[in-house]
C-alpha cells in the first residue's frame, strides 16, 4: 500500500485523492475575490470537507499567468489566520507558497500539514527549511519562468523529458537533504509555462513521469486554458464537466490526486469511474 505523509495525516493513496483549491486572493484566475474574506474562507473549507475532500490547499498569493507577486507580509496575513481558522477541521491542510519565510510562518505556528511549491523548493532556505519539518508533506511542481511571464512563448526542445529531468533532480536535492521520500509529491505542472501541446504531450505521458520519479503524482487541471481551447468555453467557471473530464484522465494515467474547484461532482465522477473499470465484477 502507497502512503503520503502529510503532517498529522498519514493518507492510503490506494485510491484517487481529491484536493479542493481556496484561494483567499482577489485576484486568482477563475475565483478570485470569491473566498478573500475570512468567513468566506471558512464556509467554503467546511463545505469541501462535508462534501469529501481529501485535503484543502491554501493559497495566498495568485500565480495565474501574468500575476505579479505580493508582498511576503500580505500573504502571511492572508494564510496564517485562515490556517489558525481551519485547523480544527481535522483535515489536511496544504499551504500553496512559493517563499520560504512564508513555509517558515506556518510551520511555526503548527498549523500546516504539507507545502504545495510551484518554485519546487528552490527558494533559498527552502529546503533546509523543511528537512527541519520532518512531517511536513511536500509537492514539488515544475515550472518554466515566473507567473508574470510564463506563459510568453514557452518554449522546449522535449518537455517530457525536459519536466521529468527536473522534477527527479528536485527528488534527489530533497532525498540528499535527508527529507523523506514519503512525504514528496510531484506536479508536471500543467500550464505554468507550457502551451497546449506541451500540457497535452505531459498528460499523455504521465506514466512516463511516474516511472522515472519514485514519487505520486499531483496534478492541477481543473477550469484550466487547455480545457477552454478543447471544450470551446471562455469562462473558467463554465468548465465543469471538461475539468470533471480530465481528472479521470489523468487518474487513468497514474495521477495519486487531483486538485480541483469543484470538489462533490469530482469525487462523484472517481466513484463511478472505478465502479465501471473494476474487473470480475458480477452485477447479476
Amino acid at each position: 500500500m502507497e502512503t503520503f505523509r502529510c503532517g498529522r495525516f498519514e493518507l492510503d493513496l490506494s485510491n484517487p485523492l481529491v484536493m479542493g483549491v481556496l484561494n483567499v486572493t482577489p485576484d486568482s484566475f477563475s475565483d478570485g475575490g470569491h473566498f478573500y474574506q475570512i468567513d468566506k474562507a471558512i464556509a467554503k473549507a467546511k463545505r469541501m470537507k462535508k462534501e469529501g475532500v481529501h485535503i484543502i490547499d491554501i493559497g495566498g498569493e495568485s500565480t495565474r499567468p501574468q500575476a505579479y507577486p505580493v508582498s511576503l507580509k500580505e500573504e502571511k496575513d492572508r494564510i496564517l489566520p485562515i490556517l489558525e481558522a481551519l485547523y480544527e477541521l481535522s483535515i489536511p491542510l496544504s499551504l500553496d507558497t512559493r517563499h520560504t519565510t512564508v513555509m517558515q510562518s506556518a510551520i511555526n505556528a503548527n498549523r500546516v500539514d504539507m507545502i504545495n511549491d510551484i518554485n519546487a523548493l528552490k527558494d533559498k532556505g527552502a529546503l533546509t527549511t523543511l528537512a527541519k519539518a520532518p512531517t511536513i508533506g511536500i509537492c514539488l511542481m515544475h515550472m518554466q519562468g515566473k507567473p508574470s511571464s510564463m506563459q510568453i512563448h514557452p518554449i522546449y526542445q522535449d518537455v517530457v523529458r525536459e519536466v521529468t529531468a527536473f522534477l527527479r533532480n528536485r527528488f534527489l536535492a530533497c532525498q540528499k537533504a535527508a527529507i523523506d521520500t514519503k512525504r514528496i509529491l510531484i506536479d508536471p505542472g500543467f500550464g505554468f509555462g507550457k502551451n497546449f501541446e506541451h500540457n497535452m504531450q505531459l498528460l499523455q505521458n504521465l506514466s512516463t513521469l511516474r516511472k522515472t520519479v519514485p514519487a505520486p503524482i499531483l496534478v492541477g487541471l481543473s477550469r484550466k486554458s487547455m480545457l477552454g481551447i478543447i471544450a470551446d468555453e471562455k469562462k473558467p467557471q463554465q468548465r465543469l464537466g471538461a475539468s470533471v473530464a480530465i481528472a479521470l484522465e489523468a487518474i487513468r494515467r497514474g495521477a495519486s490526486i487531483v486538485r480541483v474547484h469543484d470538489v462533490k461532482p469530482t469525487l462523484q465522477a472517481i466513484k463511478v469511474y472505478q465502479m465501471c473499470s473494476e474487473k470480475n465484477t458480477d452485477f447479476g
